[in-house]
């Protein structure tokens, strides 16, 4: 049975973690044409991507996104495990119908995958309103300012808790307990990027989160990091997740802090070369002394970054929110270059999953 944790924002899925019992009743007829069409594409997607992942030393990796509008899931492989989640929709079903259906999908997902059931984790991702809008809570309701779900630490043998592998780099996961993961599938590639250039440079990483970028940047040699976020339980995540790749040392720096108040509070002088900002939507935490929205905030955030960066020095600005408008009017001798289309993986059916910008002081 797949473990199921209640968490703020993240309900879980009814019926999931119980068998169904048999006087429920079979499945409708729509349920079975349901599960024949999902089978089908997962199947055509598994032989799609049998050999890329291998190819490329990928072992996470995005199977599934709402191909099909009826069977409204997401399904990523991470490593061993499954990670299914169900998109809040409208449904004629009742609740035991429901749970029924989600038993069937999750079954469907396990035996195409070859992955055990009780490695597959079942989430529901609910539709925010109001205040609450693109918010990532954790199980106490709190999002720590990053918007992201607070990392939680529970007993080695928690089942959705694991390591899994990234680039040849080591990451810790918690498919069990929250809606995100602890690692955004969606920017590989841009982690990459960051690797790739940041040899002997000074780095920083706002609203750094589980720390996935900042690990990358120190296995590519950088001079130093920084890494900034409101909640010290993300950047106990981080630690986490530095120390796993050896990587922890008095050069890898960790910040809590409003990340506004940090820009804010630096001498406006050059102090890095590379930074990654890859904020929340929005946020109201109580930490706060007001609410953060991307689109209204990312171009004082950005005014507030430049002159910290050093002639010649890379921003990469990235959001997951549908409908930015990338409003920042940039100096003279800055470049700015959307660059979505090649941090988007293959694996994204989604190519609109984020947007992401990179950002050059001319020098």
């Amino acid at each position: 049975a797949v473990p199921e944790v209640a968490a703020a924002g993240t309900a879980p899925a009814p019926g999931v973690g119980t068998a169904a019992p048999a006087a429920f009743g079979a499945l409708s007829a729509r349920t079975q044409l349901q599960a024949e069409l999902f089978t089908n594409r997962l199947a055509k997607r598994a032989r799609h991507l049998r050999r890329w992942p291998t190819r490329q030393g990928i072992h996470c990796f995005r199977l599934y996104d709402r191909d099909i509008p009826e069977v409204p899931l997401l399904v990523d492989r991470y490593g061993e495990q499954l990670y299914i989640a169900e998109y809040e929709r409208p449904h004629e079903r009742t609740a035991v119908e429901h749970t029924l259906w989600l038993e069937e999908m999750t079954r469907v997902a396990c035996a195409v995958t070859g992955v055990p059931r009780e490695r597959a984790f079942l989430r529901r991702r609910q539709r925010m309103r109001g205040s609450d809008q693109y918010q990532r809570k954790g199980a106490d309701g709190n999002d720590g300012g990053g918007g992201k779900p607070r990392v939680h630490r529970p007993p080695v043998d928690h089942p959705g808790r694991c390591v899994v592998e990234e680039g040849g780099l080591r990451f810790r996961v918690d498919l069990g307990t929250y809606v995100d993961t602890g690692l955004f599938l969606d920017h590989r590639i841009t982690r990459g990027m960051v690797r790739d250039e940041v040899a002997g440079k000074r780095f920083l990483n706002l609203f750094c989160y589980s720390g996935a970028f900042t690990v990358y940047a120190a296995a590519g040699g950088a001079a130093e990091t920084t890494s900034v976020d409101l909640s010290s339980k993300y950047l106990d995540w981080t630690a986490d997740n530095m120390a796993l790749n050896e990587l922890l040392a008095s050069r890898h720096r960790r910040i809590a802090a409003d990340c506004m108040q940090f820009l804010r509070d630096q001498p406006p002088s050059p102090a890095f070369d590379v930074a990654v900002v890859d904020p929340p939507t929005f946020s109201n935490s109580k930490q706060l002394d007001s609410d953060w929205d991307v689109q209204r905030h990312h171009g004082e955030l950005l005014e507030l970054l430049l002159p910290l960066m050093s002639d010649g020095g890379v921003i990469y600005f990235s959001t997951n929110f549908r409908k930015f408008k990338f409003e920042w009017e940039a100096p003279e001798g800055v470049a700015v270059r959307e660059i979505s289309q090649q941090t988007v993986p293959p694996d994204f059916r989604n190519r609109k999953i984020h947007r992401c910008w990179r950002i050059v002081k001319g020098g």
